[in-house]
This record gives C-alpha cells, sequence and structure tokens, in this order.
C-alpha cells in the first residue's frame, strides 16, 4: 500500500506522483529520467516532441548535465532535484556489486 499516495507509470513523471505539476501528458514542459543500459535517458519536450538525450558517461557528469539542462536553462527549474535523485538512484543501481573477500583465520 502506498498510505493514501496515489502513484503514476508515466515516463515522464519524475516524481512518480499523481500530480498536475509532474504529469509529463498535460505541461507544455517536461522531464523524463528512465534507465538505459548503461546510464539513463534524459526526455524533454520541445515544441510538442519529445527529445531523448541519453546521458551514460560517469554519474557526476550525468547530474551536472541534468542541472543544466533543468535550472541552468530555466526549463522546469522546479524538477531539477527530483530529476537528479532518480538519476542517482537509477546509475547506483547499474553499478556492479562487489563482494568483499571473507579473511580466514590463522
Amino acid at each position: 500500500k502506498s498510505l493514501g499516495t496515489t502513484l503514476s507509470r508515466d515516463p515522464n513523471n519524475v516524481t512518480s506522483k499523481n500530480s498536475f505539476k509532474a504529469n509529463g501528458l498535460v505541461n507544455k514542459h517536461v522531464i523524463g529520467v528512465i534507465a538505459a543500459d548503461k546510464g539513463v535517458i534524459l526526455t524533454t519536450k520541445s515544441k510538442g516532441k519529445l527529445k531523448c538525450s541519453t546521458l551514460s558517461r560517469g554519474g557526476r557528469r550525468t547530474i551536472k548535465t541534468i542541472r543544466a539542462a533543468t535550472s541552468g536553462s530555466h526549463y522546469r527549474s522546479d524538477l531539477t532535484d527530483a530529476a537528479v535523485r532518480k538519476a542517482s538512484a537509477i546509475i547506483k543501481s547499474q553499478k556492479n556489486k562487489t563482494v568483499s573477500k571473507r579473511r580466514s583465520r590463522k
């Protein structure tokens, strides 16, 4: 259960909450962050068409690009933090998990 919060499956909804602010269908400007094979795909809307950019050159560079594309260019700066959080979670999940070696007793 989501404890009263209605969620959304829209890929262009960064917060995944069903709200007018983050809805990707009704707003003129859209920010969407979804997982790619390696990295993330940043989606924006320009002149009614969706533009997708694949960002796969490292975590810090990806976050810097998302900040520049949103608040840096005055394009939905209210959703910048949510987009960065979602991208960070996706990048973290794509990293290989390292298993620590067990020390043998002497």
